[in-house]
C-alpha cells in the first residue's frame, strides 16, 4: 500500500493541473470502492472548484469552493492518471489524448482547460468521500491521527514522551498512526537501520537522546523518497505513470541476506516477521 511519501508525489502531480481549477463533469461509472461511494458524489464534485490540494497521513484531501472536502486514498492499487488532449509535449504537460476508458476506471474528473484526472484502482481497496471542509480532519478515517512526521508538532520532545513507557517494539510504535501519522513499514524499517535501532527494540527501553535522535531520521529518509517520487513496489506510480526510484536507495528494506551497508559493518540483513509484516535490519549495527 503507497506510503506517506508516494501519496505526496500523488499529489504534487496532481496539484498543477487541479488546484484553482474548475471541475467541469465527474462520473462515476461505479457506486463503490472500497466503501460505497458518497450520495450524488458525481452531481456534488461537478461545477466546483478545487481551492487546494492537500496531504493528511496517506490521503489526499481537495478542498472544494462549495465547502466540502473530497477525501481520497489510494489503497493496495489505485492510481490518480492524468491526460490532456490537443497539446504538444512540454515539461508538465501530458500531451496524449485522453484514452479510452478502461474496466478499472471508476472515477473520472473532467477539469477546465481539457485535463482529466481519472482514478484507476483494479483492485478497488481504494476510498472516496466528500464531508464539509470545517469537520474533515474529525472524518472517521482522520481522528485520533497523530502529527504529521514532516511538521513542526513530531518533534523530539514529542516522540520521547510517546515512546516512554511503551511495552510494545518500537517499530509497532511508529507504525501506530496515533503516534505520527503517514509512515509505513519501509520507511520505518529504514529510519530505524539508520538510527542504529532494532526493530524489536522495545520503545520503552531506548534511551531518549536515540529517541529523540529518530526524528531527524525519520525526516530524512521521507524527504529523500519524496525528492525520488516514492517506490514503486507492485502497482505504485506517480500521477503521470512514472515509476518512483527511491527502492534503489534502500540500504536495508529487501536486502535479506546481503551484505550490510554500513561502512566498516561485516553484518549481514535478516528478516523477521513482526505483526504480519517483515523487518529487515542489521544485528550488528542495529541494537
Amino acid at each position: 500500500m503507497p506510503e506517506l511519501p508516494e501519496v505526496e508525489t500523488v499529489r504534487r502531480g496532481l496539484a498543477p493541473v487541479m488546484e484553482g481549477v474548475r471541475i467541469e463533469r465527474a462520473e462515476a461509472r461505479r457506486p463503490d470502492l472500497r466503501w460505497p461511494l458518497p450520495r450524488d458524489m458525481a452531481a456534488r464534485l461537478t461545477g466546483q472548484t478545487v481551492l487546494r490540494l492537500r496531504r493528511r497521513s496517506k490521503y489526499i484531501l481537495a478542498d472544494l469552493s462549495g465547502g466540502e472536502s473530497l477525501l481520497i486514498h489510494l489503497g493496495m492499487s489505485g492510481r490518480m492518471l492524468i491526460s490532456q488532449a490537443g497539446r504538444r509535449s512540454a515539461p508538465g504537460v501530458f500531451a496524449h489524448a485522453h484514452p479510452t476508458p478502461q474496466k478499472h476506471d471508476h472515477v473520472v474528473l473532467d477539469m477546465a482547460g481539457g485535463v482529466r484526472i481519472t482514478f484507476n484502482d483494479p483492485r478497488r481497496f481504494g476510498a472516496m468521500d466528500l464531508a464539509p471542509t470545517a469537520e474533515i480532519e474529525r472524518h472517521k478515517l482522520l481522528a485520533g491521527l497523530g502529527p504529521e512526521p514532516l511538521g513542526n508538532a513530531f518533534d523530539e520532545p514529542y516522540l520521547v514522551a510517546r515512546l516512554k513507557g511503551r511495552n510494545t517494539p518500537v517499530k509497532a510504535a511508529l507504525l501506530d498512526q496515533r503516534v505520527v501519522a503517514g509512515l509505513g513499514n519501509i520507511y520505518v524499517c529504514e529510519a530505524l537501520y539508520r538510527a542504529g535501532i532494532a526493530p524489536a527494540r522495545k520503545a520503552g527501553r531506548i534511551g531518549a537522546a536515540r529517541a529523540a535522535g529518530l526524528v531527524p531520521v525519520i525526516r530524512a529518509v521521507l524527504t529523500e523518497a519524496i525528492d525520488a517520487g516514492g517506490s514503486s513496489l507492485r502497482d505504485y506510480r506517480q500521477a503521470d505513470g512514472e515509476l518512483g526510484y527511491f527502492q534503489h536507495a534502500f540500504r536495508v528494506y529487501g536486502r535479506e541476506g546481503g551484505a550490510c551497508t554500513t561502512p566498516g559493518c561485516t553484518g549481514t540483513v535478516r528478516r523477521i516477521v513482526q505483526s504480519g509484516r517483515s523487518s529487515f535490519y542489521c544485528p550488528r549495527c542495529q541494537r
